[in-house]
C-alpha cells in the first residue's frame, strides 16, 4: 500500500545519503525521500533487493506529478559492506567526489535477524566484530566523512537509528543492544560538537517493526504476543511508521530539534 507523504520543500534537491537502504526501514526511507525530490544516494550489500527498491520509487513517478509533488529522482545504488571500514570509507570519498557535500545523512545500517539475536554465551569474536562494526562503527565514521562538507556549508542534519532493545531490555541481543544504547550517547555528545555548525544530529529509536525480514525470521505469533503486550497500539509498527519521523527530523521543520532521540515504539517505552 503507498501512502500520500507530507511534504517537506527545505529537502528538495538536497543531497541525502541512507546507509543500510535497500530493505525494511532504509528502503522506506529511501522511498520518502526521494519523493521529496531529494538527491538520494543509498549504501547497501544487497544488490538485487537495491534494484527492488529503485523501480519501486520510480513507479511512483507518475503519481508524483499528478498530484503536483516534487519530480522523482532516479536514487543512486553503492554497493558498500559498512562492516568493512577501507570500503567504507573509500565509497564516502567516491560519494563526496561524484556529488559534492552531503546536506542529510542517515546512519540505518545493521546486523539484524540472527546474526544480532545470540545470548551472551554464543557471542564470538568473530559476531562481537561484526556487530560492532556494522551496528555502531560505520555511524561514526560515515558522520566523519561527511561532517566537514557541512561545517563548511553551514548545516547539515544527522539521524542515527537506534533501537527500544536496549530499554525494554531484550534479552538474546547483549551486543546488539550494546551498539543501540552507545549510538544515543553518540548522538548526545556529537550534537554538542556540532551545534555551533548549525548542525542537527537526532537519533529515532524503533521498537519491533514488522519489515519483510522481520516477519521470516522473528515474528512468530508468540513474538507478536508479547509485543502487543508491551505496546499500547494494537497493531504491528511498519517501515514507513519510523521513515516518516526520520524524514520529518531531516527537514527544516525540525530545526529547533537536536541531540534527541525519538521512540517510535507503539508506547512499548516512553521517550528517554
Amino acid at each position: 500500500m503507498t501512502t500520500t507523504p507530507a511534504t517537506y520543500p527545505s529537502l528538495k534537491d538536497k543531497t541525502v545519503v541512507i546507509s543500510g537502504g535497500a530493505e525494511g526501514i532504509g528502503a522506506a526511507t529511501v522511498e520518502l525521500f526521494a519523493l521529496q525530490g531529494s538527491h538520494v544516494i543509498f549504501l547497501d550489500i544487497a544488490d538485487d533487493a537495491a534494484q527492488r527498491t529503485t523501480t519501486r520509487i520510480m513507479s511512483r513517478s507518475e503519481e508524483a506529478e499528478a498530484r503536483k509533488g516534487p519530480p522523482i529522482k532516479e536514487p543512486i545504488f553503492y554497493h558498500c559492506d559498512v562492516s568493512n571500514l577501507t570500503m567504507l570509507q573509500e565509497t564516502a570519498s567516491r560519494i563526496l567526489d561524484e556529488h559534492g557535500p552531503v546536506h542529510v545523512l542517515i546512519n540505518n545500517a545493521a546486523a539484524t535477524g540472527s546474526a544480532a539475536r545470540m545470548d551472551t554465551e554464543a557471542v564470538t569474536a568473530e559476531s562481537w566484530e561484526l556487530n560492532i562494526n556494522t551496528n555502531l562503527r560505520h555511524v561514526f565514521f560515515l558522520t566523519q566523512a561527511v561532517l566537514p562538507g557541512m561545517k563548511e556549508a553551514g548545516s547539515g542534519a544527522i539521524v542515527n537509528l537506534g533501537s527500544i532493545s536496549w530499554r525494554i531490555p531484550a534479552a538474546g541481543q547483549p551486543v546488539y543492544a550494546a551498539c543501540k544504547a552507545a549510538i544515543m550517547g553518540l548522538t548526545r555528545l556529537q550534537s554538542k560538537e556540532v551545534g555551533a555548525a548549525n548542525i542537527r544530529i537526532n537519533s529515532v529509536m524503533p521498537g519491533a517493526i514488522a519489515t519483510e525480514r522481520q516477519r521470516r525470521e522473528v515474528l512468530t505469533e508468540e513474538y507478536r504476543d508479547e509485543v502487543m503486550r508491551g505496546q499500547s497500539l494494537q497493531r504491528d509498527l511498519v517501515p514507513m511508521d519510523v521513515a516518516k519521523v526520520v524524514v520529518f527530523l531531516a527537514s527544516e521543520e525540525a530545526s529547533g530539534i537536536t541531540g534527541s532521540s525519538v521512540v517510535v515504539g507503539g508506547g512499548w517505552v516512553s521517550d528517554p
